[in-house]
């Protein structure tokens, strides 16, 4: 049943289902009814069967015909109108006397068990007749003349059972109606509560098929279908995000990557011309040349690496989990390198302690490009302070500054300012600083320094101190 549930629409499941629950609901509900009404009809019939087999009744008038008719029970035929029991006297070894007009009553062991007193005050239970009519029966000892006798009442079941059919009848004509009623509301109320899903279905379809992320759909209500609807608003709108990044990073890539091809390509053509024509290029222009080439080169070389390590999933993605790893240990291989690029240059550090969870290679990284954005600014012969204190690490140049109205674009993709566009860089190394912060769980600010300059802060949460490493010991020793 579950396969073929499957292969119907979801409104025709939900309206099947709701048929089948109003059906299961109405059924219980009917024979409930049913049987409350049978019980109610056999206690009728048992207290009329109690009252009617106590004294002072007629008793002993139905008793003497029994007993008189006991030779000759070819005599019973029929009913008398009116009469609606029957009557037998029966004793404890089965036999009956029935009264006249009066139908014989199967004797059951019950009825004998009262007769010889082993079961006291009654016996109540269903029987037959001999021509098999349902009946109910009562049976128990009743005084007579001097002693005491046992009488069988017994009251036929035939009307009750006929109402208790026709009762049934009624109960599954209204049981099979409201079904009925109940499938067609499902199959209503489903089709106006999935209007809602159609319409996110024909989105999603759309989508699919044109690739446009612009669709949007109309937010009713606060229910889960509203929440789907803004679900997936908000999901097209973060792909169309993306999409749009995605092509501006393509756009300014090619940009970015168009002056330095341009370049060697001007250098190469020069070369092969001179090679091709056998005009030799004075040494030093040759020189000149050659330099130019393998500073574009390297300007490639940097700018791919900034690209793949922008293309880098995030370790939310699916990455390598983060280590605790020394940030003063990476910031001091850090300056090192800065040295290196800056040798005319001061730079002063204070590293204080400081462990936090992140990638290794990725920190040092970030802080190169920090340090190396410091000493390109920096003036000849100028300072840079470098200083870590209670995860935060500053890096203050004595540099020109960052206008204001720069510093919010500082952390974009290939953005450069103005005053920096002659010299060397992709415009990427601060993406790079603050995608590898935000990983880390830190966050990273430039701000103009007092007295001029720019200061670069990071800050990053610290982790605990990992236990000293045992070292390993040789078999041998």
């Amino acid at each position: 049943m579950s396969r073929g549930l499957r292969g119907l629409p979801l409104r025709g499941r939900l309206a099947l289902l709701t048929a089948l629950a109003v059906a299961v609901a109405v059924a219980a509900s009917a024979l409930a009814c049913w049987l409350l009404v049978r019980n109610e009809l056999r206690d009728e019939i048992d207290n009329t069967l109690r009252s009617s087999s106590e004294p002072p009744s007629p008793l002993e008038m139905f008793i003497d015909s029994a007993l008189r008719n006991c030779e000759d029970e070819t005599q019973v035929s029929g009913r008398v109108r009116g009469v609606s029991d029957y009557f037998q006297v029966v004793d404890a070894d089965g036999n009956r006397c029935v009264s006249p007009f009066s139908k014989p009553v199967r004797v059951q062991p019950s009825d004998k068990a009262v007769a010889a007193g082993t079961l006291v005050p009654y016996a109540l239970h269903d029987s037959t007749t001999t021509d098999g009519e349902a009946v109910r029966v009562i049976t128990r000892q009743t005084r007579y003349g001097d002693g005491r006798i046992t009488v069988s009442v017994s009251r036929p079941l035939t009307e009750m059972n006929n109402s208790l059919s026709t009762l049934a009848v009624l109960l599954a004509i209204v049981a099979g109606g409201g079904v009925a009623v109940a499938g067609g509301a499902g199959l209503w109320v489903a089709r106006s509560s999935l209007k809602p899903v159609n319409r996110l279905t024909e989105a999603v379809e759309h989508v699919a098929r044109t690739e446009d992320l612009a669709v949007q759909i109309p937010v009713e209500g606060k229910d889960e279908i509203a929440r789907l609807s803004q679900s997936f608003n908000s999901m097209t709108a973060a792909l169309a995000s993306s999409r749009e990044l995605q092509q501006q990073l393509i756009a300014d890539a090619g940009h970015e990557l168009r002056t330095p091809l341009t370049s060697l390509r001007t250098n190469i053509e020069l070369l092969a011309r001179s090679e091709e024509t056998g005009r030799a290029i004075p040494p030093d222009d040759r020189k000149a040349l050659m330099a130019s080439v393998k500073a574009q080169m390297t300007e490639l070389a940097s700018l791919i690496g900034d690209l793949q390590e922008l293309s880098r999933p995030d370790r939310a993605a699916g990455g390598t989990p983060p280590q605790v790893v020394a940030l003063h240990e990476i910031a001091g291989q850090a300056l090192e390198r800065a040295r290196l690029r800056g040798p005319e240059l001061t730079i002063t550090a204070a590293l204080d302690p400081w462990f936090v969870r992140g990638e290794r290679a990725a920190l040092e990284r970030a802080i190169v490009n920090v340090l190396d954005n410091a000493v390109k600014f920096s003036p000849p012969g100028g300072t840079i302070e470098v200083s870590l204190s209670a995860g935060t690490l500053t890096v203050r140049d004595h540099g020109p500054g960052i206008p204001a109205e720069e510093l919010p674009h500082v952390f974009d993709r290939f953005w450069r300012s103005p005053s920096a566009r002659a010299l060397p860089g992709s415009g990427l190394g601060l993406s790079i600083v603050a995608r590898t912060v935000r990983q880390s769980g830190g966050a990273v600010a430039l701000r103009p320094a007092p007295g001029g300059g720019t200061e670069a802060v990071v800050t990053l949460p610290g982790a605990p101190k990992p236990p000293p490493e045992t070292p390993r010991v040789s078999p041998g020793g």
